[in-house]
């Protein structure tokens, strides 16, 4: 094999990078596009060069006028649908890959959180997955909508969420799906997962009985925003099909 082919595994570490970082940060000076390129032995450059060619992949991107390199290859190509076809599968090989590699950055993601002593291997190994997802998906979706809340704007990380739109126990095959995912805030958070607030065909926010009553707080915080449209990321923009469903199995009406 030529020195300058990329492997499947080194193609799928990429795309899984990619997904992770705004489209104005996939440069070679960037800190995570150099780790990479140490991680595979491949040049700064030549990761963010792979970054680039997704991008020409990316309807989103291109719809906008941005435009990536015309470089993609085949390979390039089947990854980005094997990626689609299998958002949770694949984000767990790109960890395993990872791990293989002596990626310490993968054996952080296996730390789970608040460790119970009497855990099985089977239940460990499942709340390993979960986070590892979680993870992959909370950072897809706050760099897609550029860490902004798409009501509000605020852009204060700590009380940003990557919301489902359809919830995560409902629906295995897009629970890591970004178009599944919508940037909130912890308030709008909330109320989008209790279906008090959803969005109309055409992005609007539309609000339930229960938040239309007269008092200053939900005039000030929620009716202010009926009718507004949200700002749509710059890259997996959600799915109207799962829109669809929110409206009608969550919102209350």
């Amino acid at each position: 094999m030529a020195r300058n082919d990329w492997t499947p595994e080194q193609v799928k570490l990429a795309f899984h990078l990619y997904c992770q970082l705004p489209f104005g940060r996939l440069h070679q000076g960037n800190p995570e596009v150099i780790a990479l390129a140490n991680l595979i032995e491949r040049s700064p450059s030549a990761v963010a060069m792979k970054l680039v060619n997704f991008a020409s992949l990316d309807p989103v991107i291109t719809a906008s006028g941005r435009k990536g390199l015309s470089g993609a290859s085949k390979l390039d190509r089947a990854v980005w649908d094997q990626f689609h076809a299998d958002w949770e599968g694949l984000v767990l090989e790109a960890n395993r890959i990872r791990q293989a590699l002596g990626d310490p950055a993968a054996d952080n993601d296996l730390e789970v959180e608040n460790p119970v002593a009497d855990f099985t291997g089977q239940t460990r190994a499942q709340l390993v997955q979960q986070r590892i997802g979680q993870t992959f998906f909370r950072r897809t979706v706050l760099s897609s909508y550029h860490d902004r809340c798409c009501i509000t704007g605020l852009s204060e990380p700590r009380l940003l969420l990557a919301s489902h739109i359809v919830p995560w126990g409902q629906d295995k095959a897009n629970r890591l799906n970004p178009r599944n995912g919508l940037c909130l805030s912890a308030l709008y958070d909330r109320a989008f997962d209790q279906g008090m607030i959803t969005l109309d065909e055409d992005w609007r926010v539309v609000l339930s009985t229960a938040l239309r009553e007269p008092t200053p707080p939900l005039q000030k915080h929620f009716q202010s925003v009926e009718g507004q449209k949200i700002e749509l990321p710059e890259r997996f923009s959600p799915d109207p099909k799962l829109m669809q469903r929110h409206r009608e199995q969550v919102f209350l009406g």
